[in-house]
């Protein structure tokens, strides 16, 4: 017997022995099937006044409770005891809550693993589990052929599915903003990412990742509470960074790319708000993954500047980079360089809206999420290529293909050369499967340099002759890129179908673009020298003039000088008022417009401030109104199972028989208990003696029939096919006989032919044989060349000789060295160097002399 000393043990006491009690009820529920019951009854123990004070046994109670929930599947109700039992224990023990909250998520992955084990089903047909049942889903389920193996796992794994997502959102809005289980708000979030990667749910993705940043505004809006977050800690910022990670990887394996980029966002977000720089190893993956969705997204432009990042970064950070990762970076970068659209593509829609501010304002943004001033282009790009003298790294059979496309001008070769590297990358594709892409990016830039290197050479040119030089692709494709660069306004060229000709230069009203890249320059078309004509004459007249009137041209500029001096010193210090003026006008207007949007930034703020507080009580009101229900709920239950239990223990009875149990094989128990078992037996009774006789009667009746009927039928069909087989047997004779003939009457026609061909082929055997003597080499020729290849075969040896010389003798100076400096190391750590002790570079000036003083052997 317990027996309690002072007041706090009698208050723990009593809990615990009311625990007890409420464990006891529960197990008694349990053990007869009634879950419902039991979870009600623990509900109203963790929801209740009394236990507002933590105590150990709590928390199995808790775990218990949400093992109902899940079972159940009861989200609000789990929803509901997480956030009291986060009350309880939030200043007390919340190690406790992170337990429960792992349990309770253990057992809800656990559960869908398992309806996923027994389904066929991978949750692809719905759109969103929020709204599973549309009226368009209810509408073409009733008109679809709907098997019953689809029916069954649409309702075993969908719900569980959906029961998982709303634990994780669930979880997610109990932990945020609270410092104390920041680690457990991350690692949520990091299996709700992978939720949606495992099960392709892209519409649950983009509300994870709303909420994730409604979250961290947040925690900025509200960092003044005792259990904010505080982002300025480098571990908060740290797992952050880190959750913004997988999720920019999972958006980017989903290929949801616009929240990818939102994720970029807040990924530099993020960077900003830290006071240290970030990781080299943390920046370097970022810049990976911001290639990919640049790359995606087809901005080529940018991609390259953040592979120009990447590379910068890893050459200063690692020191340990191999020869060939250097080739394998320096050759993307390169690649990805020269991919970049010669000129910025823009539709004429963008044109006519005037669009130029938005493109710009897009590429700062662009630019600002990469850590630049200004947003680059594709010449500053090349420039600092060339200036940080990258091309040295790449490998050699790419590392012309900057001269050819952007320095030397040979229209009739560039083609054929950039052809030779592409065949060079699309043979890597299984080392380098990234450069791949670049290839049909370097084939555009490649016609459109070709075009306007021909265009500065020919005034017109036949289109097979233009699409032979450039064999990679077809005439509809060389046609439609000669038609966009003179749409773009990059080229001025006309095509002539009736000729098939291309004419460059002929409109002299029409030019290109004066900030249109040229490349490679030879001379300027017909059409630019037009468009330039006036300011030519206009800057010849004012040579001119200044020969024949110089006199009079400096007087009457010192007049217009004293005129605009007078001018000012009058109306000086009125422009000057005036300006000070409009400067303190346009100060006030800045200040009425900033009070203008704090007062509505305030209004607003209010405004979802009392939305919230509406949501807030009316959620109260529901949580009254289902607790009222469950009340009644229960009563009722507890007066149907007296009501049943009579009934029940008769049906026991009769279940016993054995007629009892062929009763109760075809009915509901459920259905039977509210029936009197008397009427339901003879109704059974009854049943099986009607059912016995009428399978006799149709078992007999169908056996009968179906002696009759095949015998029937097999007595009929027997002539038929006798005649059949006659007839198709004459018919296949028939018809092997006519084959046959005009098989062999085709073969003397063309025998016939043969003889005719040969006849006439013999007529060029005198002319084959002329031109044979006549194509074979002169024997003096043979000769020479014979000298030729055996001078320089031996010109070959001898530099090789040599090479390989001097490449044996630096081997041994080297290994001389350092087995120099190696015994010298080993001297000085024993301490009994024979020889004095002297630096480093004494030791390397002794090996130099040595080695001086060697003969070359």
């Amino acid at each position: 017997m317990l027996v309690a000393t002072d007041s706090p043990s009698k208050t723990i006491f009593a809990v615990c022995l009311h625990f007890y009690v409420i464990c006891c009820v529960c197990t008694e529920f349990l053990e007869v099937g009634k879950k419902q019951p039991a979870l009600d009854v623990l509900y109203d123990v963790i929801k209740s006044k009394k236990h507002r004070t933590w105590q150990k046994i709590h928390e199995p109670i808790m775990v218990k409770y949400l093992e109902l929930c899940v079972d159940l599947r009861k989200s609000h109700l789990a929803k509901e005891g997480l956030y009291q039992y986060k009350n309880i224990c939030q200043q007390v023990n919340i190690k406790s809550l992170e337990d429960v909250v792992r349990a309770y998520l253990k057992l809800a992955e656990e559960k869908t693993e398992t309806a996923k084990g027994e389904s066929q089903q991978m949750v692809l047909d719905i759109e969103d589990l929020d709204n599973i049942q549309t009226p368009e889903s209810v509408l073409l389920s009733a008109v679809s052929g709907e098997d019953t193996q689809d029916r069954t796992d649409r309702l075993l794994l969908t719900p569980w599915v959906k029961f998982l997502w709303e634990s994780y959102r669930q979880c997610l809005d109990l932990l945020r903003n609270n410092s104390k289980v920041e680690r457990l708000y991350h690692d949520i979030a990091q299996q709700a990412f992978k939720f949606c990667l495992q099960y392709t749910r892209k519409a649950e993705f983009r509300k994870l990742c709303d909420n994730l940043r409604m979250h961290l505004g947040q925690i900025q809006r509200h960092h003044n509470q005792s259990t904010a977050i505080n982002l300025n800690n480098p571990e908060s910022q740290s797992m952050h960074l880190e959750t913004r990670l997988v999720q920019l990887d999972s958006a980017i394996a989903m290929e949801l790319w616009q929240e990818a980029f939102k994720a970029v966002e807040d990924i530099h977000g993020l960077f900003a708000l830290s006071k240290k720089p970030p990781k080299p190893q943390l920046m370097a993956n970022y810049y990976n993954k911001v290639s990919t969705v640049f790359w995606k997204s087809g901005n080529a432009l940018f991609h390259a500047c953040t592979l120009h990042r990447l590379y910068h970064l890893s050459r200063e950070m690692r020191k340990n980079l191999t020869q060939e990762e250097m080739q394998r970076m320096s050759t993307r970068v390169l690649l990805a360089t020269l991919s970049i659209p010669i000129t910025p593509e823009r539709t004429d829609i963008a044109r006519l809206l005037d669009m130029d501010g938005i493109i710009v304002e897009k590429h700062r943004r662009l630019a600002t999420l990469l850590g630049l001033q200004s947003p680059p282009t594709r010449q500053s790009l090349i420039n600092d290529m060339v200036r940080f003298n990258l091309l040295q790294y790449i490998v050699p059979e790419v590392k012309e293909l900057y001269n050819w496309l952007e320095m030397d001008f040979h229209p009739l070769k560039l083609s054929g050369r950039v052809a030779k590297v592409l065949n060079w990358v699309r043979d890597q594709s299984e080392k380098e499967a990234d450069l791949q892409q670049y290839v049909p990016h370097l084939q555009s830039n490649t016609i459109l340099r070709l075009l306007q290197q021909v265009a500065q050479i020919y005034q017109s040119i036949e289109f097979s002759r233009l699409a032979s030089l450039v064999p990679f692709v077809d005439a509809f494709q060389l046609e439609r890129s000669i038609v966009d660069a003179a749409r773009h306004c990059d080229l001025q060229v006309r095509i002539d179908h009736t000729t098939r000709n291309l004419s460059f230069g002929s409109d002299l009203n029409y030019s290109t673009k004066e900030d249109s890249p040229v490349g490679p320059f030879l001379q300027n078309m017909p059409s630019a020298q037009i468009r330039n004509q006036l300011t030519a004459m206009s800057s010849s007249l004012a040579k001119a003039i200044q020969v024949i009137k110089p006199a009079s041209m400096l007087q009457e500029r010192e007049e217009q000088s004293h005129l605009a001096i007078t001018a000012y010193l009058k109306n000086g210090r009125k422009e000057h008022q005036r300006i000070l003026a409009r400067r303190q006008t346009i100060e006030e207007r800045k200040e009425r417009l900033e009070n203008l949007n704090i007062q509505r930034e305030k209004e607003e703020l209010e405004q979802r401030e009392a939305e919230l507080q509406k949501v807030r009580k009316a959620e109260e009101e529901r949580l009254r109104q289902e607790a009222k229900e469950r009340e009644k709920e229960r009563i009722m239950q507890e007066h149907e199972q007296i009501k049943k239990k009579t009934v029940r223990e008769r049906l026991e009875q009769i279940k016993k028989t054995e007629l009892g149990a062929k009763a109760f094989k075809y009915f509901d128990i459920e259905n039977l208990e509210d029936l009197d078992p008397d009427f339901i037996m003879s109704k059974q009774v009854e049943q099986l003696e009607k059912e016995k006789r009428e399978l006799q009667d149709r078992l007999k009746n169908q056996e009968k029939k179906i002696d009759y009927f095949e015998r029937a039928k097999r007595l009929e069909e027997i002539p038929l096919i006798k005649k059949a087989y006659e007839e198709q047997r004459v018919k296949d004779m028939e018809l092997w006989e006519l084959q046959e003939e005009e098989r062999i009457s085709n073969m003397k026609v063309e025998r016939e032919k043969a003889l005719e061909h040969k006849q006439r082929m013999s007529r060029m055997m005198e002319d084959k044989e002329n031109f044979c003597l006549c194509s074979l080499p002169s024997k003096e020729k043979l000769k020479q060349f014979q000298e030729r290849l055996v001078e320089e075969r031996t010109k070959r040896r001898e530099e090789r000789k040599i090479h390989r010389k001097e490449d044996r003798r630096n081997t041994f100076y080297r290994n001389k060295e350092e087995e120099a400096q190696r015994i010298h190391e080993e001297q000085l750590k024993k301490g009994t160097s024979e020889l004095p002790l002297r630096s480093r570079d004494d030791l390397i000036y002794r090996m130099t002399m040595m080695q001086k003083c060697l003969p070359a052997t």
